[in-house]
């Protein structure tokens, strides 16, 4: 696999867009960043934390205290990543009206085609 396309597939995950663009308003602890991100478990969040800190997006400070204390943030790089994710994002959001029409339509002419012979239309 091409290592750029490995670098978008963690920057582009479902959690992956989520943690950045959380991070972007501010450091998170853990169970902040779990909280604000919602519906990830443990795991993944700390899988792709950790993903996203050995490709330089994401600062992790642990601080030598008791109890220990975590802090994640974005470097320059996850910065600029980040941003890029979030304009995609709200892209998304400002067209979601247009895509649901495009879906309506597709189901609606698909309904109403003749399929052939294996279920395909045409």
């Amino acid at each position: 696999m091409c290592p750029s396309r490995l670098v978008l597939e963690h920057v582009t995950s479902r959690w992956g867009v989520l943690i950045l663009v959380a991070l972007l308003e501010r450091s998170y602890r853990f169970s902040e960043l779990r909280r604000e991100v919602g519906g990830v478990s443990e795991k993944m969040l700390a899988q792709t934390l950790q993903t996203l800190e050995r490709d330089g997006f994401v600062h992790r400070d642990a601080k030598p205290v008791i109890p220990p204390r975590v802090d994640y943030s974005l470097t320059g790089l996850g910065r600029e990543a980040a941003e890029q994710v979030s304009a995609l994002g709200r892209w998304t959001e400002s067209r979601l009206s247009a895509v649901q029409a495009a879906r309506e339509a597709y189901d609606e002419q698909k309904a109403h085609a003749p399929q052939g012979p294996r279920g395909h239309s045409g």
